[in-house]
């Protein structure tokens, strides 16, 4: 058998102080380490992707060069380590947050794919004209086309909780958003350009009042904060592998059992199938109903190897980490003239701040910043609807993760006050 452990290097972490214990955790990441522009890489744009650890390459690496070999149907040796392989990262995600069976694991290519697999299976077959989606203002564009194209072809309508001012969700009248003809409530948990944390369970607590399901899009909270979908409650939570130093191509969607039993495939082909015969096929049981052909087998191992990197540093520090962070980034930007921080202050945010300078476009104060090797993003991130809601076209992002420092924070203030006096702020 190949070692399913992750093949590793564990991770060099431990209990120390914050600063030696960051210090530690850079170690494991062989790309902190590169030089850009003949200056040290800062690295900021974790909200994208995050970076990789020496025991996910490894993982990576072991499966392609010991037992590559398809999941499921072979007998022979390679197949049967694969599959074991396989098997064990959908475990280590089903503890990872608390899910109550490794059936209600479904392995995606994303949370993008997982939300479309809802809307296409479970809205398909449960919402009809007359019925209503209600979502946010601020979601990510993946908790707001599916529905769109999926209340174009089913006639319900799809309806929105605005924002306030500060960059939080209005819930003033959510008793006139929520109501008996709501069957889903689906709503960001952190977002991904205002860092604002949602209250899960209040809003959990709305639906279930009104006998509606609960999709929470979890891309930009899984990776950063403790997730335990059984105390929550939620129906159904999305997120994916490359945000939390696991591979890309590869996301998760829970589910309740019992909802993704009644719920139909969404796409058809191998696995999915108990049996097929020219007159109709038979599905297979869960959590492959939903895993049609050849899955991504190295990359749910590496996202196994990312889950038990993460569970050895500890969720709860990793939440803890990010706070110290972003209000120590949220302060130092605040005091550099003409920056626009979006959102909520530190205590209502996650580890980011989107921001603008003036009147310099965020493509170019991205670049001003990649010049003295700090990366951030720039764009709208995926978020139109917000940024039009701020009356901007795009934002720049840092977005902050277990291996950033103060001092990276200081090299961002340095290079934004670099701009701001280029462009004469």
């Amino acid at each position: 058998m190949a070692n399913l452990d992750p093949v590793a290097v564990q991770p060099a972490a431990t209990q120390a102080t914050t600063q030696d214990r960051v210090a530690a955790i850079r170690r494991d990441f062989p790309i902190l380490g590169r030089q850009v522009h003949d200056k040290p890489l800062v690295y900021l744009d974790n909200a994208a992707t995050s970076q990789k650890p020496e025991s996910v390459l490894a993982a990576l690496d072991d499966y392609y060069r010991r037992y590559n070999a398809n999941v499921h149907r072979g007998v022979h040796t390679l197949s049967e380590e694969a599959t074991a392989a396989y098997e064990r990262a959908r475990l280590q995600v089903t503890r990872f947050i608390h899910a109550a069976s490794e059936k209600e694991v479904i392995f995606t290519r994303g949370t993008t794919e997982s939300i479309n697999l809802v809307a296409q299976s479970w809205g398909r077959a449960n919402l009809r004209p007359g019925d209503e989606v209600l979502i946010t203002e601020m979601e990510h564009h993946s908790n707001i086309v599916p529905w769109q194209i999926l209340a174009e072809q089913v006639g319900f309508t799809l309806r929105y909780i605005p924002l306030t001012a500060e960059g939080l969700l209005d819930l003033s009248h959510l008793d006139t958003l929520l109501t008996e003809r709501t069957k889903l409530l689906s709503f960001v948990h952190a977002s991904n350009v205002l860092g604002t944390i949602n209250p899960v369970q209040r809003l959990v607590a709305a639906a279930r009042a009104v006998g509606a399901k609960v999709l929470v899009d979890g891309a930009q909270s899984v990776p950063h904060m403790p997730v335990d979908v059984q105390a929550l409650d939620v129906d159904f939570l999305a997120f994916s592998s490359h945000k939390m130093c696991g591979p890309t191509g590869i996301g998760v969607l829970y589910g309740k059992r019992a909802l993704l039993e009644a719920m139909p495939p969404w796409m058809g082909g191998g696995d999915m199938i108990r049996e097929v015969k020219l007159t109709g096929s038979k599905w297979n049981t869960l959590p492959y109903k939903f895993e049609a052909g050849t899955p991504s087998i190295a990359e749910a191992i590496g996202l196994g190897a990312a889950v038990e990197y993460l569970s050895g540093i500890g969720m709860e520090w990793v939440a803890a980490h990010e706070r110290e962070l972003v209000a120590y980034a949220y302060a130092r930007l605040s005091q550099i003239e003409g920056v626009r921080i979006l959102g909520p202050g530190p205590e209502a945010r996650g580890g980011l701040v989107a921001f603008t300078a003036g009147d310099i476009h965020p493509h170019d104060l991205a670049a001003i910043l990649d010049a003295e090797g700090v990366a951030v993003r720039a764009g709208h991130h995926c978020a139109q609807p917000i940024h039009d809601r701020l009356g901007i076209v795009a934002s720049a992002r840092a977005s902050l993760y277990i291996y950033n420092t103060p001092d990276e924070i200081d090299r961002l203030a340095e290079a934004l006050q670099k701009a701001a006096d280029i462009f004469a702020l």
